[in-house]
């Protein structure tokens, strides 16, 4: 069953605020849909925003800047939780692990495979919800993210192809195979074979087998976090493998949602064009 939190009138639309208890985490999850004008008159395209560490669906639904865009191209957004939480779910003292640090992956080992089932959530149980209670247009689907949510809407692009037209990231962690962001959580969450990793790294994906669409991606040349990144790597990957896309390193810019606002007009528009092509 849904709970409707709250719901606020913005641009036109409508941004409002969910919880339902989730089978998938076996904790109540909370999310966020913003509908465009338009849907009041049927089924519009998704647009879905997955955020980074430390975040919640509340992070970038008031700070990205999004809705205004996506009033202005028609598209819904979905902006869901980056972790289980609440009373018996597992947590680190560190930020980078536990609550508020899923990683987009479904755990297998003790402490957190009884609720960090991320993967599951944001590909199947989510979806099924949404379908059932917004008149969203679930043929018409692009994913973006921020940071360990762009590790995320890029692995989820890759791994599931025809889900989603097109593909964005604002910083997302490229290699996490390869970087302290990534080889930690891995461990904690998909243990010690590392055989397990490869399908959550999007530089192998990407080496593997790329996307069928376009990708954009957004890094800051003063990113505080460059050196977890492996922007690098990626834009090997993607040269290498003539991957239909762009990665653009924008002068001055740090790791923050000022620079994700910055360019959250360009991400929309991107979308839009690969939405209603």
């Amino acid at each position: 069953m849904m709970q409707t939190i709250s719901e606020n009138r913005s641009f036109g639309g409508t941004q409002g605020v969910y919880s339902h208890a989730s089978a998938a985490c076996a904790c109540d999850m909370t999310f966020a849909v913003f509908l465009p004008a338009e849907a009041a008159e049927g089924p519009v395209p998704v647009l879905w925003f997955l955020s980074g560490l430390t975040c919640t669906h509340e992070n970038a639904m008031v700070k990205a800047g999004a809705q205004a865009w996506a009033a202005e191209q028609g598209i819904a957004l979905v902006f869901p939780d980056t972790s289980p939480r609440g009373e018996g779910v597992a947590n680190d003292e560190a930020f980078d692990l536990g609550q508020g640090a899923g990683f987009y992956v479904d755990a297998t080992e003790a402490p957190w495979a009884g609720h960090f089932k991320m993967w599951t959530y944001v590909t199947d149980e989510l979806p099924a919800l949404l379908a059932a209670n917004f008149p969203l247009d679930m043929e018409r689907q692009a994913i973006t993210g921020h940071s360990m949510g762009g590790h995320g809407a890029l692995t989820l692009a890759m791994s599931l192809p025809g889900r989603f037209r097109s593909v964005s990231a604002f910083a997302p962690i490229c290699h996490p195979t390869a970087s302290d962001w990534g080889r930690k959580q891995f461990s904690a969450y998909l243990g010690a074979n590392e055989s397990t990793w490869a399908a959550h790294d999007a530089t192998l994906l990407m080496q593997g087998q790329g996307f069928d669409g376009p990708v954009l991606i957004d890094t800051g040349t003063d990113d505080q976090f460059g050196n977890l990144l492996g922007t690098e790597h990626m834009a090997q990957a993607m040269a290498a493998r003539r991957q239909e896309g762009q990665i653009r390193l924008q002068k001055g810019y740090d790791h923050s949602y000022f620079f994700i606002s910055t360019f959250m007009e360009d991400h929309v528009a991107f979308h839009a064009e690969a939405l209603y092509a």
